[in-house]
């Protein structure tokens, strides 16, 4: 079929205009100028006595052409007052074209500005891959670390970015010192990674991703950062990963980023906390930029001095570990460990800037020492109500700290077939299941909770959070109306999905609370900030390593023999432990901290009862 010379220019012309809002603004200036030119020409054709000159005759034309409305009070012959009707008219149609043009690509821009389309302009930025539920706390110890100073924040993710925007200013507020920006796009696509400009952030945060199947997202937004290009080197990465049996394929697609294992970290705070209550709060302190916080310091005139007599060299700040020369990290070394040229002190302080060296050692009061052997831990029974992701990890972390003999009792409604068959793959604990809806009454009774020394609540991951959360909460309510009704001492810890519904969770006084996805939130943000603490975290959470325990205070001190706490770092000593704080009973369900306080005075006299706990770091 021959194309004519009609169809060729229809279709350059479809092309143009096809182009956009520029194209048009151009069509109708070309036309514009045609009109002007042309009315020109014929003014000075057939109608040559009513202007001055050529000039004149453009500059009339183009007036009419641009403002219709000066039409009025022309006078000249017929030929002059008809050209000037002629490119009025024009002047009318052009002039509403151009005002339609200029609307449309208005709407057209503002539309695209809510899309999230456009480049995101900023300097060392907090880039936030993905939306997660953990997004609102990160962002939110984002600004608490800031220390006053501004704080960028770029969130890519596939959703509205108005939405995203109402959600965030709904959940954390408006601050002065915190910008949000979000854009909309696939945040494992190579070209929507571009909008938020990686290669000038100063980190990059890669949360669980509210997704069906979130580790493979994760590992898809690494691979698309390890596509790209660096011009001055690629920023620090930090990622979170939800199940534990993908964290080797992870490491594969990006060997230098730093990963969480969220479900091994979320496990083993359950287990440490059905272990010692109140450990929760601890970790939340820890990894929190509110209160104390986990800094380095060198001190070379403390060379050659052991790890042991610089336990209480500070005022302010509690040693509990060494990091080399080599960046080699070691938590809760032996008391006859040497510090040699190039190693920092691990501590807990405030701030960097409020550590102090003691201006003489604190007194220690030999004669309140306790010099019980170490209690061992009970054989004793824990009923596990409800069933998720966490509870096969959960189950061989049991395995792993209890001593032998120790039952398990896990009543939930369902158990994936791969969970039913780990039951009987252990050495230590014997595991029974029964058939249990943990937020009803009546089944609650039927497993009568009273045989058993330990309960914990898991929270339902087959619903979504606030209605896993409303439901561990009955359950919590449950137990307590039962624990109160029939005198019962079990000690209760409940995990639950948002860090929102803790506050309500208060009223159900349990021993402790596990809020997983703050947790691992806290920790992303810290790694975020504090990309030299990785080393840290990792050896806190290393199940070779020295763990976090709450020994009962009389293991360490005797109960009728006030003491400084310094007293306590010195009976931990004796024992290959660090004590870096400790917990009081009667505020464990008054106060959020849950009574726990970290690096106190070592000056200060305490005097601890039976209940009270010391806190730790111990192998076992």
């Amino acid at each position: 079929m021959r194309v004519t010379a009609r169809q060729r220019w229809r279709y350059r012309f479809d092309n143009t205009m096809s182009r956009g809002t520029p194209a048009l603004i151009g069509l109708l200036a070309l036309a514009s100028l045609l009109l002007v030119v042309s009315v020109t020409g014929l003014v000075m054709l057939f109608a040559p006595r009513d202007v001055t000159d050529t000039s004149d005759a453009l500059w009339r034309s183009l007036l009419r052409t641009l403002d219709p409305g000066t039409m009025g009070g022309d006078q000249g012959t017929a030929p002059f007052l008809a050209l000037m009707l002629l490119v009025t008219v024009g002047g009318i149609f052009i002039v509403s074209s151009l005002v339609g043009v200029l609307s449309s690509g208005l709407d057209a821009r503002l539309a695209l500005l809510r899309k999230g389309k456009s480049l995101v302009v900023e300097q060392d930025h907090t880039v936030i891959l993905g939306w997660s539920p953990s997004l609102f706390t990160i962002v939110a110890e984002l600004e608490q670390a800031s220390g006053g100073r501004d704080v960028c924040v770029a969130i890519l993710a596939d959703r509205d970015k108005i939405a995203m925007e109402d959600e965030i200013r709904t959940r954390i507020g408006r601050s002065a010192r915190l910008r949000v920006v979000c854009r909309t796009g696939n945040p494992a696509a190579p070209l929507d990674l571009e909008i938020i400009r990686p290669d000038t952030a100063a980190v990059v945060i890669i949360p669980t991703p509210d997704v069906a199947d979130p580790d493979l997202q994760v590992m898809k937004m690494v691979l698309a950062l390890n596509h790209r290009e660096w011009s001055d080197g690629r920023p620090p990465v930090v990622a979170a990963i939800a199940d534990s049996t993908n964290l080797a394929a992870a490491r594969l697609a990006g060997p230098d980023v730093t990963f969480v294992d969220a479900e091994d970290v979320t496990a083993r705070l359950i287990v440490q906390s059905r272990r010692h209550p109140g450990l929760s709060a601890v970790c939340t302190d820890l990894l929190g930029f509110v209160g104390e916080e986990i800094h380095t310091r060198a001190e070379p005139d403390l060379t050659g001095r052991t790890y042991g007599e610089v336990l209480t060299e500070y005022a302010t700040a509690t040693v509990f570990g060494i990091r080399d020369a080599a960046g080699e990290v070691v938590v809760n070394p032996a008391p006859h460990t040497l510090l040699r040229d190039g190693d920092e002190l691990i501590m807990l302080a405030v701030s960097k800037a409020h550590i102090q060296r003691a201006s003489m050692p604190a007194r220690i009061t030999a004669e309140a020492i306790a010099s019980k052997p170490i209690t061992p831990e009970p054989v004793d029974a824990t009923l596990i109500l409800g069933w998720n992701a966490h509870g096969p990890t959960i189950l061989r972390l049991l395995d792993q700290y209890l001593p032998a003999g120790c039952a398990i009792t896990v009543a939930a409604q369902r158990l994936s077939a791969d969970s039913a068959a780990l039951l009987g793959q252990f050495t230590s604990i014997g595991v029974t299941t029964v058939g249990c809806d943990p937020a009803s009454r009546p089944d609650l009774e039927a497993l009568s909770p009273g045989h058993f020394q330990h309960v914990v609540v898991l929270a339902d991951d087959a619903v979504d959070d606030e209605h896993a959360d409303a439901r561990t909460l009955t359950t919590l309510l449950h137990l307590r109306d039962l624990k109160q009704r029939h005198g019962h001492t079990y000690a209760i810890v409940g995990e639950i999905s948002d860090d929102a519904n803790r506050g309500l969770a208060q009223v159900t006084r349990a021993d402790d609370f596990v809020v997983s996805t703050k947790m691992i939130s806290l920790l992303l943000a810290q790694l975020a900030r504090n990309h030299h603490l990785a080393a840290i975290f990792a050896e806190l959470f290393d199940p070779e390593g020295s763990d976090i325990y709450l020994k009962p205070a009389g293991d360490y001190l005797r109960t009728d023999t006030p003491a400084t706490f310094a007293t306590v770092i010195e009976a931990a000593r004796r024992r290959g432990q660090t004590a870096i704080g400790y917990r009081r009973n009667d505020q464990a369900h008054r106060a959020p901290e849950y009574g726990v306080v970290l690096n106190p005075d070592p000056t200060i006299l305490l005097s601890f009862s039976p209940e009270d706990r010391v806190v730790v770091l111990a192998v076992n």
